[in-house]
């Protein structure tokens, strides 16, 4: 099944998750720690039900802690994968259900792609262009395929396990944030 075919037939549980690990990978870019969205992550692990809410803290609160801990400097000076990554926590949706979620995760998914197009080493020829995301890898950077690989594996693992393909799909957006962050600091030697 195609990424796109994915994100249609995800449950708000496999949206949210999905939306979140792509935001997770691109944590590096907002100068984020490695645990700055844990408590929205533990929010989905914490209801058996699907929803993201929990006894005592909901998803719309949990958010609101992590934009202000992800807050940056404005951003008038940054450049075009920063924006991308403040632009998919800016529209995360205040509540965890209905077609805003799923637009979101669609958002998040393609956003995520374009931050690894331009952040691609390899990738230069074609870092305008959107990366398909109803195909295989064939012909993608090596970043962007390994994004694709990642995206495509966090759905099929909600979709297959439901709350226990949780741990598995953190497992891939902590490895997948590791890489970002390491081609982001040298970006960062490069520019010196």
């Amino acid at each position: 099944m195609s990424l796109v075919e994915l994100i249609a037939r995800a449950d708000a549980r496999g949206l949210a998750a999905s939306g979140l690990a792509c935001l997770d990978r691109c944590v590096p870019l907002l100068d984020g720690d490695d645990e700055a969205l844990r408590p929205l992550w533990a929010l989905l692990a914490d209801n058996a039900d699907g929803t993201c809410g929990a006894a005592g803290h909901d998803w719309t609160e949990g958010l609101a802690q992590v934009r202000d801990k992800l807050a940056g400097p404005d951003a008038g000076g940054e450049d075009e994968a920063v924006l991308l990554a403040r632009r998919m926590l800016g529209a995360a949706p205040a509540a965890c259900t209905g077609p805003a979620l799923r637009t979101w995760a669609d958002a998040c998914s393609v956003a995520s792609l374009r931050i690894h197009r331009l952040l691609d080493p390899v990738g230069d020829a074609a870092r305008e262009a959107d990366v398909p995301r109803d195909g295989g890898t064939e012909g993608q950077p090596p970043l962007v395929a390994a994004e694709l690989r990642r995206q495509t594996g966090v759905l099929e693992l909600l979709a297959e396990r439901g709350a226990a393909g949780l741990r598995p799909a953190l497992e891939i957006s902590t490895e997948g944030r590791r890489v970002l962050r390491a081609v982001v600091s040298r970006r960062a030697r490069g520019r010196a």
